[in-house]
């Protein structure tokens, strides 16, 4: 770890996420790669041996200088972790896409069981439920009618969180067609606090849904979704499904869109679609629109370095320099393949070699072959960039401007042109994918616009082929950008600069002390900035130390004089991003992952203008982030105009009290008696303890109040005691509040306590407890028993955090009143 700090230069975060990540390990955890360098050696000795196959093989020091550094071209992820590493039987694959289209109980569980099988091997896994019937179809079981497809949503939703990865849990993309008619459903499916947790869900959206839906015309939808005679049919109000859509998006950054005629209008291997190159889903991350079986290897090339003298007026980018490169990674990105194939035949052997019963191996094993086939019969490849942001700043150019948009245009049609030429030169060299076949591909816009761009190429193309049947991506790269120390992919800067803090000793001559907590320790807060403003610092003569201890008012003039001002991911024109989206997707043959970040106060209305402009403009997908919409994400250190900041704030809860008032609520968890006490601080909820009532809760049934007492035993352990008073008067103790627990149930009470000791308002409370996963969920059990006692404290009129109405679908209308959700709209009421 130190070695790597130093090789970081000092970034811990990034020589954190290169250890426990990437760094070459065996199964116990014994480490064997010292610093990145030697990862970089490990990659490039292989790459270098796939290349003696080949004609003018590229030796191992020109592969190690490019890859040196993370300085020009990066392998992502799982190429990373795990080019010529002989501890795990791993795939080099990033993602996947599996199905096989069958809508039955066995082709469901069979999906459940290859999408377990590729996660424990490292990748993520998209699939496509538009091939399951709709809710309510008739079945040929004891069921009698189908659930629809929300279930499974949830079913392969869990298996996913099953799955570890080395610190990285599975990842999953569920996707559903806008003519399904269970669509409705599935967009629902995620507003269902604790339900669907472990997938991202997009909604594969046609032409003819967006023009009803702006026009306002009805839109059938019918199944199977595909077919010219449907067994189903349904006119629904596209406009209504729409903003259903836009709201959820605004209200919980899902569900994702997936322009689904564009994708499929503009794919490349849709050209081989009869030859099983149908394009039916993403990866999770939306940037690989794939068919069923296929997968993709992803590597970036990182566009800052191209920049001479970056933030200087002499800056220029080295488009000759960048060309030779982009070829060289297509030829890397091949040699992948190479590798991989060689993965899949050790993991095949392996399932072989296990000892379990044939029909038990079987799945996997047949999984893995037609992985095999489709990966050698397409070679297809996933070449990106990282720090497109960090590229426009130190040229000068404000991210999201005509002038930005223009010049990132001009840098993805030279990345495409050389990719694409890199691919005809190797299938002189090495032979095309084996089911090239130019006249499949003439009538494809993205080749068409090759051939104007480079009409020799395409000339080219037709003469030898094509070694990759697709080639092209733009990832989120997010562990990577951390390790290149660059803004991440497509994405501007995401924040310029974050506040941290670190206990000093208040004798230090040195030290600077900005507060003191509490208990009497000192800390001093400092800025953190991102790593390229602050070579802009540097080449604009300021003293980056000084400047890392300036207050907000002495820095922010600083920051407006930089190329990021107003070039960060909450400040930059969204819908501008959008068009900047849609003029390099045109360069990208397969998908980009970008998400458009909006300030929480952004209207719905701007939401659907983002996701409207994005459909116009030619992109495949849009997601949106509204600030404040999911939590556990790094925010800003700006204050918002309300005063408030918009911020991670570290809070401290009001010191406790030796006595609470308390109140005491009854309930049951299955046929058992139960008791919550509450401890009040200001009449609201500060702590919970929950126990059986025939235990030590011998608490008569009119008791409803009391105190709890805070005291210490023997051996120093904190213990918290009852007090009630008899209908005589006299005031009765029961000692130790926490002695009947079950571990679970007590866990969980610490955890609800943390939540409100630290002010979190109690209809979110609500809404945590209610998404906790314990076992035996049913209505009378003791999570919902807790959240009973907990609405009993939520102010009248106070609005829901849950969903909108379930029977008006009014998305403000659900209300508190009495310990009761009510609906003002319709008068619904959900009295628990």
């Amino acid at each position: 770890m130190k070695a790597s700090v130093e090789y970081f230069n000092g970034d811990d975060l990034a020589a954190n996420v290169w250890v426990n990540k990437y760094a070459l390990k065996d199964s116990y955890g014994n480490i064997y790669e010292r610093t990145p360098d030697d990862m970089h050696r490990r990659i490039a000795a292989e790459i270098a041996r796939v290349e003696t196959r080949y004609p003018e093989p590229l030796s191992e020091e020109e592969v190690y200088a490019v890859l040196k550094d993370f300085k020009y071209i990066v392998p992502q992820g799982s190429p990373m972790a795990g080019i010529g590493n002989p501890f795990q039987i791993s795939s080099l694959s990033n993602c996947f896409v599996i199905g096989s289209g069958a809508d039955s109980y066995g082709g469901i569980a069979k999906a459940d069981e290859e999408q377990v099988q590729l996660m424990k091997r490292r990748g993520g896994v998209g699939q496509d439920l538009s091939h399951l019937r709709p809710k309510g179809s008739p079945v040929m079981n004891s069921a009698l009618s189908s659930t629809g497809i929300v279930p499974f949503m949830e079913r392969y939703s869990n298996s996913t969180r099953e799955v570890a990865q080395d610190g990285r849990r599975g990842a999953l993309m569920l996707t559903v067609s806008s003519r399904h008619p269970d669509a409705e459903g599935f967009i629902d499916a995620k507003l269902e606090q604790g339900k669907v947790t472990g997938a991202n869900v997009s909604v594969r959206i046609d032409d003819a849904f967006m023009k009803a839906a702006i026009e306002g015309k009805p839109y059938q939808q019918q199944y199977p979704v595909d077919s010219p005679n449907p067994d189903f049919r349904k006119d629904v109000d596209a406009q209504k499904l729409w903003k259903k859509i836009i709201q959820n998006a605004w209200k919980s950054a899902e569900p994702g869109v997936l322009f689904w005629d564009t994708i499929i209008r503009e794919s490349v291997p849709d050209c081989y679609a009869d030859l099983g190159y149908r394009t039916i889903s993403t990866n999770p991350c939306g940037e690989i629109p794939l068919c069923p079986y296929d997968s993709c290897r992803l590597l970036a090339i990182n566009l800052y370095s191209y920049v001479e003298n970056p933030f200087t007026p002499e800056a220029k980018f080295d488009f000759e320099k960048f060309g030779q490169h982009v070829q060289m990674a297509q030829r890397i990105m091949d040699d992948i393949i190479d590798l991989e194939i060689e993965k899949i035949d050790r993991i095949l052997e392996k399932i072989e070699k296990d000892p379990e019963a044939e029909d038990i191996k079987a799945t996997e094993y047949e999984l893995w072959k037609k992985i095999r086939k489709t990966c050698v019969q397409g070679r297809r490849t996933g070449v990106g960039i990282t720090a497109e942001g960090d590229m426009l700043a130190s040229l000068g150019l404000r991210y999201g401007s005509d002038e930005a948009i223009s010049f990132s245009v001009d840098v993805h049609r030279t990345l495409a042109v050389n990719a694409y030429r890199s691919s005809a030169i190797m299938a002189k060299e090495r032979g095309a994918f084996p089911v090239f076949d130019a006249e499949r591909e003439s009538d494809n816009p993205f080749i068409n616009r090759l051939r104007e761009a480079d009409p020799a190429l395409y000339e080219e193309m037709l003469a030898h082929g094509r070694r990759n049947i697709a080639l092209l991506t733009i990832a989120p790269t997010g562990t990577t950008s951390l390790m290149t120390q660059t803004a991440s992919g497509i994405e501007p800067a995401f924040l310029i600069t974050y506040k941290r803090r670190r206990k000093v000793n208040p004798n230090d001559k040195e030290a600077n002390v900005t507060f003191i907590d509490e208990v009497g320790d000192h800390w001093e807060e400092y800025n953190v900035f991102h790593h390229k403003f602050l070579v802009w610092l540097e080449a604009n003569g300021y003293d980056v130390e000084k400047v890392r201890r300036m207050p907000s008012e002495e820095l922010d003039p600083i920051i407006e004089q930089s190329p990021y001002h107003l070039a960060t991911a909450n400040d930059v024109d969204w819908v501008q991003k959008v068009k900047m989206q849609g003029a390099i997707q045109k360069w990208v043959d397969h998908s980009i992952s970008v998400t458009v970040n909006i300030p929480e106060e952004t209207s719905v209305e701007m939401v659907q203008k983002i996701y409207e402009t994005a459909w116009k403009e030619g992109c495949k997908g849009c997601t949106i982030y509204r600030d404040g919409s999911r939590s556990g994400v790094l925010v800003s250190d700006k204050e918002k105009k309300t005063g408030a900041a918009n911020e991670f704030q570290e809070t401290m809860p009001p010191k406790r009290p030796e006595v609470l008032e308390a109140a005491v609520v009854r309930f049951k968890n299955n046929a058992e008696d139960w008791i919550a006490v509450i401890g009040l601080y200001a009449n609201r909820p500060y702590e919970i303890f929950t126990g059986k009532s025939e235990d030590i809760f011998i608490i008569p049934g009119y008791v409803t109040k009391g105190w709890v007492m805070k005291n210490t035993d023997d051996e120093g352990h904190n213990r918290y005691d009852l007090q009630f008073e008899d209908k005589q008067g006299y005031r009765v103790t029961i000692e130790g509040l926490s002695r009947s627990f079950d571990k679970e149930y007590w866990n969980y009470a610490k955890l609800i306590s943390g939540v409100l000791r630290h002010g979190m308002p109690i209809p979110y409370v609500v809404d945590l407890v209610e998404g906790l996963n314990v076992e035996e969920d049913y209505i009378n059990t003791w999570k919902n028993g807790v959240v009973r006692a907990l609405k009993q404290f939520v102010p009248d009129g106070t609005k829901a955090a849950e969903s909108a109405c379930p029977s008006c679908n009014d998305a403000d209308g659900l209300i508190y009143k009495e310990g009761c959700l009510i609906c003002k709209s319709c008068g619904y009421s959900e009295c628990g």
